[in-house]
C-alpha cells in the first residue's frame, strides 16, 4: 500500500562510459547508489550480469563486511541497463535507463531534468519496501515503464516471486510468460520464454497466464543459487573462472527451471520455492526502439484527458512531437511533422523537417538542413583521438561547450533501423534502405572505405568525426540523403575523415558535454515556459528544482504582475508567489520571505473570499432568558490526515478516515452564548480563567494578529456579521451602532476540557463549535456543511491555515470516510462505517487513548509541508498521494471490521506521517514507545504529531493491561495520563435553555 522505510541501495548495470561518471554526472552517489558495466568482452547475460553487479556492488560498499552481511545489510535494487542498444541509438552512451523523458501535462512534482530512471524509481522502490522480510533483492530493467494501482497486493514469501500483469497472447509471446494452475493462481506451475500466442491459447484452458513484467523479488537463498550458477565461490568469495561472473541468463535459463512442473530440470533451481503475482491496473511501457519512444511517451501524455485536471491545456490529445532541452524556432505542423523527437537539440526556423525524425545533440547553428521522412540524426561530442586530427590539425581539443573547436560524431541512421547484419547484405537495412545502397548512391566502394561486406553494421566504420566548426548543412545532407548529389569532394572527405562506428561512438561519448549542453539548452527553456505559464505545464512542475535551476542559470525573473498581463490563475499565482521566493533564496538574496508571505495570504484570502461572497445578516433569534449550549466531540484521526489541508485538498481532493469521540462521557468541547442588554462582545474562556470585552470594530479585527487572545472567538464573531466586510448589509459606522440595531450584545462562554497541543483537532472544532452556536443565537440557519466552510474560512483567517478534517470529524458523528473533490469550494461526501471496532469489547480495553504530557503546535509543521505542497515537492506530494491511498485501507478494514487490517492502516498512517514530517515522532515520545513496544500491535500519535494524545491498539487484553500498568505506575511525566473515550453518536449539538 505505502512504502515503509527499509533501507535500499541501488545498484545499476549501465553502459562502460556512462558507469563511470554515473555517480559526477547524476549526483547519485556511494554508498546508496552503485553503478558498473559488464566486463569487456563478455557476455555474461541477465543472470550473469546480475551475479557481476552485486559482487562489484558488495567490493565498492561492503566496508569489510561478507557478501552475506552486506546482502542482508539493505534491500538491492538491480537495474539493467546496459548493452549496446542498437534500435535506439540516440542513448546508447548513457543506457536506455537515463534517456530524458518530457514532463507529463497531467502531473505534478515533474522536474524538467527527470529520466526515465527518476520515474521508475518510486514504484519500484514501493514494490521492494513491500516485499516480504525474506527479501534481500529485486532485479528489474531498465528500458520499460511500469505503472500499476496505488494498493499492491500481498506478496507469498517464496524465493522467486515474479511480478506479472494481464495482456493478451499476442502481446505475450515477445516476453516470458508464467503459468499457474487456474485453481491455484498464485501457485507458479512453470515459466515458459516467448511462447507463440498459438501455445498460450493452448495452456490457457488449464492454466492462467502473467507476462512477465521482467521484476522478480529474490530471496537470500535464491540470490545464493543464483550467484554459484555463476561461478561464485561462496567460502572464497570471488569468482573462480578468473574472478569473473560466468554467463547465465535469469529468464531463459532460471525462470525455465522454476515452478511446480518446470519445464526445464534444474535440482538447485527447482529445489527454490516460487510464486507469481500479477501488480493491479498495470500498465507497461515500452523503450526499446526510436518508434517504441515516442509511441510509449505519447500514451503517456494522453492518459489523463479530462480538462478539469489539465487545465487550459486543454485535453485535445497530445501530438507525438517532443521537444526536450532544445532552441527550436522551426513552424510545426501536427500532420506534416508527426513521430518527431527534438531533444538537446538547436533547430533553427530555416529548417525543413518532415516526420519520423530524432534529432539529439544538435550544436548552435544557423543552417537550412534539409530533411527527408524518416531520417534520424545524432550529434554526438566525442573525446578526440590523434587520429581524430588533434595533432594534424591543430590540436585544438578544448574551447567552451558546443564551441568550434571541439569534435562531434555525425550519425545518420532511419527511424526503422535496426543496426544489426551484416554491412554488405542487401537485407541489412541503413537509413531504411539496403545497406549497400549507400556506397553506390555516393559513388564509395566498401574496400577504399575499409569496411568488410561481412562486418556487423553495428561495428562498421560508418560515421564521420568532425571539428563544430567544420559542420555544413550540404555534406550533412549529403550523408543521409536517399538520392544524394554526386560529389566527389564530399565523397573523398567522407573517406579522409575519422570515422567511428555506433559501437565505438558509445565508447568515445563524452558525456560531461551531453549533460553541460543539455544543461545550457535546458536553462534557455525556462523564460519561455516561466512566460507562457498559464497555459503550459511550468506551475505544475517541481518548483524548488526549477528555482535551484534557475538560480544557476543566472537568469532574472521578470518583473511584469503576473496576474495582470499574464493573466494566472490564482492558484498559479499562488505557485508563482513561491516559486520567487525560491529563486531568491536559492541566490541568497533578499525578498524570499515577503514572496512567501505573499503566497500563504493569496491562499487565505482565496479561501477566505468565499465566506464574503455569502456574508452573514445577523437577527436576535433567541429568547433574553435562553442559553444556547452547543457542545462537541473531538476527533481521533485515522487515516488521511494531511490529505484535506489546502492547497493540497484545492488541488487534488481530500479523503479522511476518523471517528467522533466524548472523553471521559462528556463531549470536551463547549460553547454557551446568551443575550445581553450591553452593547458589547463578552469573551469569556472558563478553563483559561480569562475574560474580554469587545466594543469596537478595531478590538474584533485583530483576530490575525499573533497571540490575539480569543482570536477564534474574534473571528467566529466577525464571520457572523458582526464586521462589516461579513455583513450581508455592510454593517454600521460602529460596532456599539450594530449592536444597537441588533438589539444588544452576545455573552460567549467557552470550555475545551482538552489540553493544549493535544492532536485531537480542538482548535478547529471550538471554532466550529463557536460559529454554531452564534449561527443558532443569531438566527443565520447554518447547516453542517456550511460549517465545515466556514470554519476552513476561519483558520484562515487566524494564519494558522489547517485542513478540514477536525471540524468535520467533530461536527458529523462517529466513524465516517470523509471525502471533497478538488476545488475552491470543498464540500463534504461522507461514507458512514460501523463502529464495531471502536466499542465494546474493544474501546479502552485494547485500544487505549493515552496522553504523553507533550505538547506541540502544528503551525510550523503546517507551515513546512504547505510550503513543500506549493513547490510541488515530489517527496510531499507522493507522500501524501499515499496517505490517501492509505485512507481507502483503513475505509475496507473497518467497513469489514477486521482488527488485522485496521492495525495496518494505523501503523501506515503513523510511518507516513514520519516520512512527511521528521518531528512528527520527537525523542520523548519515542522513549515513552520504547517502554511499550512489546505490547503494541500499532499506535500513532493523533493530529500532526509531536506531542499530545497516542492512539494505542494493544495486541490483546493481557497486553494492554501490561501497557496500562507500566505507564500508570511510570509516567514519563506529571501530565501523561489515560483518558477513557467513547465514539459520539452525535456529533455537534445543539440545545436551548
Amino acid at each position: 500500500m505505502f512504502m515503509k522505510h527499509v533501507r535500499m541501495q541501488q545498484l545499476l548495470s549501465l553502459p562502460p562510459r556512462m558507469a563511470g561518471v554515473f555517480g559526477e554526472l547524476e549526483g547519485r552517489g556511494l554508498p546508496e547508489w552503485f553503478a558498473t558495466c559488464d566486463p569487456a568482452g563478455s557476455k555474461l547475460g541477465s543472470g550473469g550480469g546480475t551475479a557481476h553487479v552485486l559482487a562489484e556492488g558488495w567490493r565498492a560498499t561492503g566496508g569489510g563486511q561478507s557478501f552475506a552481511e552486506w546482502l542482508r545489510g539493505s534491500r538491492k535494487l538491480i537495474l539493467h541497463a546496459g548493452g549496446q542498444r542498437r534500435r535506439l541509438p540516440a542513448y546508447a552512451g548513457t543506457g536506455k535507463l537515463l534517456l530524458p523523458v518530457p514532463v507529463f501535462r497531467w502531473a505534478r512534482g515533474q522536474r524538467l531534468d527527470q529520466s526515465l530512471l527518476d520515474l521508475q524509481l518510486p514504484d519500484y522502490q514501493r514494490v521492494l519496501a513491500h516485499a516480504g522480510q525474506g527479501t534481500v533483492a529485486m532485479v528489474t530493467s531498465g528500458d520499460v515503464l511500469l505503472r500499476f494501482g496505488r494498493s499492491l497486493p500481498a506478496f507469498p514469501q517464496v524465493d522467486v516471486l515474479g511480478l506479472g500483469m494481464w495482456v493478451t497472447p499476442e502481446r505475450a509471446r515477445d516476453f516470458g510468460v508464467f503459468f499457474s494452475k487456474r485453481e491455484r493462481p498464485e501457485e507458479l506451475s512453470f515459466f515458459l520464454q516467448k511462447p507463440s500466442a498459438a501455445r498460450i491459447r493452448e495452456l490457457a484452458g488449464e492454466y492462467l497466464y502473467l507476462v512477465d513484467t521482467g521484476m522478480w523479488l529474490l530471496s537470500e537463498r535464491a540470490v545464493g543459487v543464483l550467484m554459484r550458477k555463476c561461478g561464485w565461490d561462496g567460502e572464497r568469495e570471488r569468482f573462480a573462472s578468473g574472478g569473473v561472473a560466468g554467463g547465465y541468463e535469469l529468464y531463459a535459463q532460471m525462470g525455465l527451471a522454476l515452478g511446480k512442473v518446470p519445464a526445464v530440470v534444474d535440482a538447485e533451481v527447482n529445489g527454490l520455492t516460487s510464486a507469481v503475482v500479477p501488480l493491479p491496473a498495470a500498465e507497461f511501457y515500452h523503450f526499446g526502439t526510436n518508434r517504441q519512444l515516442i509511441e510509449s511517451i505519447t500514451a503517456l501524455q494522453n492518459l489523463e484527458l479530462d480538462e478539469t485536471k489539465l487545465g487550459l491545456m486543454g485535453a485535445r490529445r497530445h501530438p507525438n512531437q517532443y521537444l526536450q532541452n532544445s532552441q527550436f524556432s522551426f513552424p510545426l505542423r501536427q500532420e506534416e511533422n508527426h513521430t518527431l523527437w527534438v531533444e538537446n537539440s538547436t533547430v533553427p526556423k530555416a529548417w525543413q523537417l518532415a516526420s519520423e525524425h530524432v534529432l539529439t545533440g544538435v550544436p548552435e547553428n544557423g543552417w537550412d538542413l534539409r530533411l527527408e521522412a524518416g531520417v534520424c540524426l545524432d550529434f554526438v561530442p566525442v573525446e578526440p583521438r590523434g587520429g581524430d586530427g588533434g595533432t594534424e590539425r591543430g590540436g585544438e581539443t578544448e574551447g567552451h561547450a558546443g564551441g568550434v573547436s571541439e569534435f562531434v560524431c555525425v550519425r545518420c541512421y532511419g527511424m526503422n533501423d535496426l543496426f544489426s547484419g551484416a554491412v554488405g547484405e542487401a537485407t541489412t537495412r541503413w537509413l531504411d534502405r539496403p545497406a549497400p545502397n549507400w556506397f553506390f548512391a555516393r559513388g564509395i566502394s566498401r574496400e577504399a572505405a575499409g569496411i568488410e561486406a561481412r562486418c556487423d553494421i553495428q561495428r562498421a566504420k560508418l560515421f564521420p568525426v568532425l571539428r563544430v566548426g567544420e559542420l555544413e548543412p550540404r555534406f550533412i545532407e549529403w550523408l543521409f540523403a536517399a538520392k544524394p548529389v554526386r560529389s566527389e569532394e564530399f565523397a573523398r572527405r567522407w573517406l579522409a575523415l575519422p570515422r567511428l562506428s555506433a559501437e565505438e561512438i558509445g565508447e568515445r561519448v563524452d558525456l560531461r558535454r551531453v549533460y553541460e549542453q543539455r544543461r545550457r539548452n535546458r536553462r534557455g527553456c525556462l523564460l519561455p515556459m516561466w512566460r507562457n505559464g498559464r497555459w503550459s505545464v511550468f506551475y505544475k512542475l517541481d518548483l524548488e528544482s526549477t528555482a535551484r535551476m534557475w538560480a544557476e542559470s543566472g537568469e532574472e525573473l521578470p518583473a511584469e504582475v503576473v496576474a495582470g498581463a499574464a493573466g494566472l490563475a490564482r492558484m498559479q499565482e499562488v505557485h508563482d508567489r513561491m516559486f520567487r521566493g525560491a529563486v531568491l533564496r536559492y541566490r541568497g538574496l533578499a525578498g524570499a520571505e515577503a514572496y512567501e508571505r505573499g503566497a500563504f495570504g493569496l491562499l487565505h484570502e482565496m479561501i477566505v473570499r468565499e465566506a464574503q461572497l455569502s456574508p452573514a445578516s445577523p437577527r436576535r433569534a433567541a429568547q433574553e432568558d435562553q442559553i444556547v449550549w452547543g457542545r462537541s466531540p473531538v476527533r481521533l484521526d485515522l487515516a488521511g490526515g494531511w490529505t484535506d489541508t489546502p492547497p493540497y485538498c484545492l488541488e487534488y481532493g481530500g479523503k479522511v478516515v476518523n471517528v467522533a469521540v466524548d472523553l471521559n462521557g462528556q463531549p470536551p468541547i463547549q460553547v454557551f452564548a446568551k443575550l445581553i442588554e450591553r452593547r458589547e462582545l463578552v469573551l469569556r474562556s472558563i478553563d483559561q480563567g480569562n475574560e474580554e470585552r469587545v466594543t469596537t470594530y478595531e478590538q474584533l479585527d485583530r483576530f490575525g494578529q499573533p497571540d490575539t487572545e480569543f482570536a477564534l472567538a474574534k473571528a467566529a464573531l466577525a464571520l457572523a456579521g458582526f464586521l462589516p466586510r461579513f455583513h450581508g448589509g455592510g454593517g454600521r459606522g460602529t460596532l456599539a451602532e450594530q449592536l444597537g440595531e441588533f438589539g444588544g450584545g452576545i455573552e460567549l462562554s467557552m470550555l475545551s476540557a482538552v489540553p493544549k497541543g493535544s492532536g485531537l483537532g480542538t482548535s478547529s472544532i471550538l471554532a466550529a463549535t463557536l460559529l454554531a452556536t452564534l449561527g443558532d443565537v443569531c438566527g443565520l440557519g447554518w447547516g453542517r456543511e456550511v460549517l465545515f466552510a466556514r470554519t476552513l474560512a476561519l483558520e484562515q483567517m487566524l494564519t494558522t491555515g489547517g485542513g478540514w478534517q477536525d471540524q468535520a470529524g467533530a461536527i458529523f458523528r462517529g466513524m465516517k470516510l470523509i471525502e471533497t473533490s478538488p476545488g475552491l469550494e470543498q464540500r463534504p461526501t461522507l461514507r458512514w462505517l460501523p463502529e464495531h471496532l471502536f466499542e465494546g469489547e474493544h474501546a479502552n480495553r485494547t485500544i487505549l487513548l493515552y496522553y504523553t504530557g507533550i505538547t506541540r503546535l502544528a503551525k510550523n509543521i503546517l507551515y513546512e509541508i504547505v510550503r513543500g505542497i506549493f513547490l510541488n515537492s515530489p517527496e510531499h506530494l507522493r507522500v501524501i498521494g499515499e496517505i490517501a491511498g492509505n485512507a481507502e485501507l483503513a475505509f475496507s478494514a473497518i467497513q469489514r471490521c477486521e482488527r488485522g487490517a485496521l492495525e495496518e492502516a494505523v501503523g501506515n498512517s503513523w510511518a507516513l506521517n514520519q516520512r512527511l514530517d521528521a518531528g512528527t515522532n520527537p525523542p520523548a515520545v519515542q522513549a515513552i514507545l520504547g517502554r511499550i513496544g512489546d505490547y503494541v500491535a500499532a499506535c500513532k500519535l493523533l493530529g500532526a504529531g509531536g506531542g499530545g494524545y497516542l492512539l494505542l491498539l494493544a495486541k490483546d487484553e493481557v497486553a494492554a493491561e501490561r501497557l496500562r500498568r507500566e505507564l500508570t505506575e511510570n509516567p514519563p511525566n506529571a501530565r501523561a495520563r489515560f483518558v477513557q473515550f467513547g465514539v459520539s453518536r452525535t456529533g455537534l449539538q445543539l440545545t436551548r435553555s
